[in-house]
C-alpha cells in the first residue's frame, strides 16, 4: 500500500495526496450487479452482518438510488444522508468531517471540486482499485476531468455537454434560424433585438464563472496545465480573451441580458419570454419541464454554436462525481456501490422516477435507459438524448480545473457583477481571478506558474 506523500512529492499535479491506510488489499475491485455482492464474507453473502456504507449527497434521486441498492445487494447496505448543495453546505461539512476523521465512505462532488478534494486529500486515489470492466464504461472525456497524471480519485455519474436551450415558438416568430456559430448567434441578437421590444436572445450570467468556463474550454482554452512539475495557470489565454472580446461586444452593443441565472429574475425573464435561449447542460432540459410546465411545446433543444466550423468542439455546464474518502474504512465496498450508480440501469431508473431529469450519464450504455425513461412530450417529441449523445462525443480531451476553483469563480463573477453595473470588463474579471488564485495556491505549498498566453 502507498504511504502518504508531503504536498511538493508530486509535483503538483494532486501534490501529495495522501493515501488512506485503508486500502490494504488495492487489487482492482469490480462491482457486481446481481443481488449478491462481492465483498464480505460468507456471513455476509446469507445476509448477515452486512457491511455498511456510508453515502453522502445534495443530489435529487440519491434516496431512491440506496433504496433500489438496498433491495438489491445483501453483503452491502447503505446508509444515507442528504446534504445542502455547494461550498458553504455540503462541501465545508464534508471538509470539516473529514478533518475529524469521520467523512462518509462515499460523497458527490462536482467535476470543478474534484482537484482541491484530492490535494486535500479528502478524496482517495482509486487507480489501483479500478478494474479495466469498469474504466470501459465510462466515456473517456467524463473519466478524464477525475484523473490526474494517470490517477483516478473519483468517478463520473453524469457528463453535461453545453448545449442551446431556446423558444422554438419565438424563433419561430421572429423568423430566427437556429445559429450554428456563434458569428450568426450574435446575428441573432441584433434580429432579435431589433425585432421584439424588451427581448433579448440571451442572457451574459454575472453569476456563471462555470459558463464562462465552458465557453472558454470550447474555444481552445487551459485555464490549468500541470506541465513541468507545476500548476501552470493562464486564465488570461488566447482563446479566453476571444470569448471575452465576443461577449464584451454582445454587452456593450445591448444584446444580451445582463443577469445573474441563478436568480428569481432571470427565473421570471424566461417565463416572460424576455430571454428566448438559455446555454447550459444537457441536465437543464428537465429543469426546465419542471421551472415552467406552462411552456410545453415552445421550447426544443440544439447543439451549442461553434467557434469554427472545421473542428467542433464543446465544454462542460455542470455533472457531479463520486469520490470514495480517506475517511473511508470499507473502500471496495464504497467503490462496489459508486460502480452500481454510475454503471447499472437499476440505478438510473431509480433516479431518474424522482422526477423529471435529463441528466446525460457518463457511461454511454446507459444512454438508451435515459432516452426511454424521458418524457419528450414538453419538447413537442424531439428526442434530446440523441442530440445529448452526438453532442456529448465532442467535449474536448484535456480540460483540467484549478486546485481552487470555488474561490476562482467568486472572483471572476465578482468581476462580471461589477461589468453587470457598468465598470470593468469582462477580460479584466477574468485577469482578476487569475491574480486572486496564485496565493491559494502558493499557500497550498504548490508549485505554481502563470501566464497571460
Amino acid at each position: 500500500m502507498p504511504g502518504r506523500h508531503s504536498r511538493r512529492s508530486m509535483l503538483a499535479t494532486m501534490a501529495a495526496v495522501p493515501l488512506a491506510g485503508a486500502l490494504s488489499a488495492c487489487s482492482g475491485g469490480t462491482s457486481g450487479s446481481d443481488s449478491t455482492s462481492r465483498t464480505g464474507d460468507a456471513g455476509n453473502r446469507t445476509g448477515r452482518n452486512a457491511t455498511h456504507v456510508t453515502f453522502w449527497s445534495a443530489l435529487r434521486g440519491s434516496q431512491e438510488v440506496v433504496d433500489a441498492f438496498n433491495r438489491t445487494h445483501r453483503a452491502i447496505q447503505v446508509d444515507f444522508q442528504q446534504i445542502p448543495s455547494g461550498p458553504q453546505g455540503g462541501y465545508a461539512k464534508l471538509s470539516n468531517a473529514s478533518r475529524a476523521g469521520n467523512a462518509p465512505d462515499v460523497a458527490t462532488i462536482e467535476y470543478p471540486q474534484v482537484p482541491g478534494f484530492a490535494i486535500d486529500g479528502v478524496a482517495l486515489e482509486l487507480t489501483d482499485l479500478l478494474s479495466d470492466g469498469l474504466r470501459a464504461k465510462l466515456l473517456p472525456q467524463a473519466l478524464g476531468l477525475t484523473t490526474f497524471e494517470k490517477r483516478v480519485f473519483s468517478l463520473p455519474l453524469d457528463v453535461e455537454p453545453m448545449v442551446m436551450h431556446y423558444r422554438s415558438d419565438l424563433f419561430a416568430e421572429y423568423g430566427i434560424e437556429v445559429p450554428r456559430t456563434w458569428d450568426a448567434f450574435e446575428e441573432a441578437s441584433r434580429t432579435v433585438r431589433a425585432k421584439a421590444t424588451g427581448r433579448r436572445l440571451s442572457a451574459f450570467a454575472t453569476d456563471g464563472g462555470s459558463q464562462f468556463a465552458a465557453f472558454a474550454w470550447q474555444a481552445g482554452a487551459q485555464w490549468f496545465d500541470t506541465r513541468g512539475g507545476a500548476w501552470n495557470v493562464s486564465l488570461a489565454d488566447e482563446p479566453t480573451r476571444r470569448v471575452a472580446a465576443y461577449w464584451q461586444r454582445m454587452i456593450d452593443e445591448d444584446l444580451v441580458v445582463m443577469s445573474p441565472v441563478d436568480s428569481r429574475a432571470y427565473d421570471a425573464q424566461l417565463s416572460s419570454g424576455e430571454v428566448l435561449v438559455r446555454l447550459s447542460g444537457a441536465w437543464d432540459a428537465g429543469a426546465q419541464m419542471k421551472a415552467r410546465p406552462g411552456q410545453k411545446g415552445k421550447w426544443a433543444v440544439a447543439p451549442l454554436p461553434q467557434w469554427g466550423a472545421s473542428d467542433p468542439a464543446l465544454g462542460t455546464h455542470g455533472g457531479s462525481t463520486f469520490a470514495v474518502t480517506s475517511s473511508s474504512g470499507h473502500p471496495e465496498a464504497a467503490l462496489e456501490f459508486i460502480e452500481w450508480q454510475v454503471s447499472h440501469p437499476d440505478a438510473l431508473l431509480a433516479r431518474l422516477s424522482s422526477g423529471a431529469s435529463s441528466q446525460y450519464p457518463a457511461a454511454p450504455g446507459l444512454v438508451e435507459v435515459g432516452r426511454k425513461a424521458f418524457d419528450r412530450g414538453y419538447y413537442g417529441g424531439q428526442d434530446i438524448y440523441t442530440l445529448f449523445d452526438q453532442e456529448a462525443h465532442k467535449i474536448r480531451d484535456g480540460w483540467t480545473w484549478g486546485p481552487r476553483m470555488t474561490a476562482t469563480q467568486k472572483v471572476m463573477q465578482d468581476g462580471f457583477a461589477r461589468v453587470g453595473g457598468g465598470q470593468g470588463s469582462v477580460l479584466e474579471s477574468v485577469r482578476a481571478a487569475q491574480r486572486g488564485t496564485m496565493p491559494d495556491l502558493r499557500a497550498l505549498g504548490l508549485s505554481a506558474t502563470e501566464h497571460s498566453s
